[in-house]
């Protein structure tokens, strides 16, 4: 295995950390998610319980993040949809190099998620707050893109550095 492929082996706990920090986000998010919106049922059916009227905005913000950030960690574990039907027919090499194109489109639309994202959160959403809570600007509905466009950056450059290391590793068949 050549040497730079050692070396970057050795951040690979760093990827782990942010995985990590990612995932327990997406955790927060969906236990606060799960217990507001248990909170507006129960207001629903039960009269003694005040519904909050920020409620649903903010569940459905929530959902945004964990929508799109979740999609990132699939990036990580390589566990997005993908067609391999015709896999076992292929060539190793052209299987590698056609999963490093579909990284790099993929890179490609993460960049375009941070940027366009951020001129979106900052341009429109700043512009603009939530109906029930006034006092908080909608940058916090229109961030979750950018956000997540910087965690596929991240995973991204990870797969993309396995698929060329796949290249030059053989692989055992055992």
């Amino acid at each position: 295995m050549p040497e730079i492929f050692i070396k970057l082996r050795k951040i690979e706990s760093v990827y782990q950390l942010v995985y990590k920090i990612f995932l327990n986000i997406c955790k927060v998010l969906l236990v606060a998610d799960i217990l507001i919106t248990s909170w507006i049922v129960l207001a629903r059916y039960i009269t003694a319980i005040p519904a909050p009227n920020w409620g649903e905005e903010l569940i459905l913000t929530l959902m945004a993040y964990m929508a799109v950030l979740s999609a990132a960690l699939a990036i990580k574990r390589n566990a997005h949809i993908r067609m391999t039907s015709f896999d076992r027919y292929l060539n190793r090499n052209l299987i590698t190099a056609l999963d490093l194109l579909a990284d790099v489109a993929v890179l490609v639309l993460a960049v375009i998620m941070l940027v366009v994202g951020w001129q979106y959160a900052v341009s429109i959403g700043a512009k603009g707050s939530y109906i029930s809570m006034p006092w908080l600007s909608k940058f916090w509905m229109y961030f979750p893109v950018p956000l997540a466009g910087v965690a596929m950056i991240f995973f991204e450059v990870e797969r993309i550095v396995l698929d060329i290391e796949r290249f030059f590793v053989k692989e055992d068949k055992a």
